[in-house]
């Protein structure tokens, strides 16, 4: 199984996303884009690289007369700008110029801090994603966010940059640990119920072949989420509007993910705060509690978090956390809520009292 979905910035085409089931083909897909690179740097974290690096070298070859390699340890806490600085070091003794090539070949941390020191280094290099998780290939990959934490804030640090492509090679998802499947099963589940009734309910069906691998399951599921990521960036690449609706969960998701000091996942964070969220879409109107159990139970279904200890998290820690949020406007928090299963609005209007109120959905 094979397919390619181009994404358009300012109504022109930009790039493709390729879904393969290997490497085979990466240099073709690479040299297809019309331009040859004399140096290429692969970026990837000790994990990714221990499994892939050697094979993606090998795929590499008819695309760089150079293959370079940048290896830093694995985990949120190397997503810095310490190690994006190394990065440049790197460069800089290599010789990279404009002309030159990044490959971000792992998950989240590796796509957006490679992204970030390609949109930066001389003011700016081509760069492709080879997402390896399922949370990166179906959302960070996708749409040009780069960046990195800054001290306890996290992606605070950032630009806009568009990758050259977009290449996928799902077979890596064999390798992935179950957690971290499960965890990409949040941002899924996310973009079902902001945008596609129908593909939510996929989801909700067919739970056992998903989590089983089922190839023609996970494809599908790549494949839509891609497909409604990137509609959504292509209408607003720079969120001034409608992308915000990508944020549901994310408000208070962040601010959990942030006081457990990154130890819980981040698709868990944001089912937790989707079932806020999902709450107080209910407590307004918009959703009957029926939607509202069926929405929490899905995301139990599939082994994410619905709840999180309130012995260790407080409500009004979680709150006041919020507040940091890079999507604050004015002083008031684009909060993204549930208008019905498949249609996300984006509301400005919920106090603090309505926030505690969802914020305490979710304690236990």
């Amino acid at each position: 199984m094979e397919d390619i979905l181009g994404i358009k910035y300012d109504g022109r085409p930009c790039y493709d996303i390729v879904l393969e089931n290997s490497f085979d083909r990466l240099s073709h897909f690479l040299n297809a884009t019309g331009k040859k690179y004399q140096r290429i740097c692969i970026v990837s974290d000790t994990n990714v690289a221990s499994l892939y690096i050697d094979e993606v070298r090998e795929a590499l070859r008819e695309s760089a007369g150079e293959i370079h390699q940048f290896v830093f340890q694995a985990g949120e806490a190397s997503k810095n700008l310490n190690v994006v600085e190394d990065l440049y070091e790197n460069l800089i003794k290599a010789h990279f110029d404009r002309n030159d090539l990044l490959v971000a070949l792992g998950g989240g941390v590796v796509g957006d801090l490679t992204g970030f020191a390609a949109a930066t280094y001389l003011r700016g290099i081509d760069f492709i994603q080879m997402p390896t998780s399922l949370l990166s290939m179906v959302d960070s990959s996708i749409g040009g966010k780069t960046g990195v934490d800054f001290r306890a804030f996290k992606n605070m640090v950032g630009a806009f940059y568009m990758p050259r492509l977009v290449y996928m090679n799902l077979s890596v998802l064999n390798s992935l640990p179950e957690e971290q499947f499960r965890s990409g099963m949040g941002e899924v589940l996310k973009h079902g119920l902001i945008a596609d009734r129908d593909y939510y309910d996929f989801l909700t069906n067919n739970r056992d072949k998903i989590l089983g691998f089922d190839p023609e399951a996970i494809f599908h599921v790549v494949k839509r989420s891609c497909e409604i990521k990137g509609a959504v960036v292509e209408e607003d690449p720079k969120e001034q509007g409608i992308r915000a609706t990508l944020n549901f969960g994310h408000t208070i998701g962040h601010a959990v993910e942030k006081l457990s000091k990154f130890s819980m996942f981040h698709g868990e964070c944001v089912s937790v705060g989707s079932v806020a969220a999902s709450y107080l879409s209910m407590k307004k109107g918009y959703l009957s509690e029926d939607d509202f159990i069926r929405i929490k139970k899905s995301f139990g279904n599939y082994g994410l978090p619905v709840s999180v200890d309130g012995r260790r998290y407080h409500a009004d820690e979680i709150l006041k956390t919020t507040k940091s949020d890079k999507k604050m406007q004015a002083g008031k928090i684009k909060f993204i809520l549930l208008k019905e299963i498949g249609k996300a609005v984006i509301d400005t209007s919920l106090s603090d009292d309505d926030l505690l109120e969802g914020i305490n959905e979710i304690l236990r």
